[in-house]
């Protein structure tokens, strides 16, 4: 695996060349909106992306924020991890998110934490029997109306 070198995506251009592979799993996002997320995220949140080339081939990103809560403490949170669709199951994900715990090790986190879509099936089995996760909670998710829709008069 001499071949396999992960870099931090930082500048415009490196977190454009992750696009390709990001959309795949946030297939809402545009290639405007993903750089703009990305660089307010970095900027404000503490946000850091990974890449994982084998050779030139760029084939996995994780996006990652160190976080604190009461529930969890100081913890890494995995905010994206995907694997190129037509790259997967020869451990990629397994090499970057491993390089994920190394990192909160290093940097003196206590845990690392995600969220996985319900129709997820395949990354649930790669959390839970690969990387040994324990399914911990469920995440619920209210969008808000544009408050500018319903003024109080």
């Amino acid at each position: 695996m001499e071949h396999l070198t992960i870099k931090e995506l930082k500048s415009r251009e490196d977190i454009l060349q992750g696009f390709p592979v990001m959309k795949q799993l946030r297939t809402h996002l545009n290639e405007e909106d993903y750089l703009e997320l990305v660089l307010e995220a970095q900027e404000k949140e503490g946000y850091r992306m990974l890449a994982l080339f084998d050779d030139a081939d760029l084939v996995a990103v994780v996006g990652f924020q160190p976080m604190i809560t009461l529930y969890y403490g100081r913890f890494i949170w995995v905010c994206d991890l995907v694997t190129d669709a037509a790259k997967r199951s020869f451990g990629y994900g397994e090499k970057l998110l491993a390089h994920v715990h190394e990192w909160a090790r290093t940097n003196h986190y206590e845990a690392v934490a995600l969220s996985s879509g319900l129709q997820r099936t395949d990354a649930h089995r790669f959390y839970e029997d690969k990387m040994k996760y324990d399914k911990a909670s469920y995440v619920f998710k209210k969008t808000l109306e544009n408050s500018n829709d319903h003024e109080c008069k």
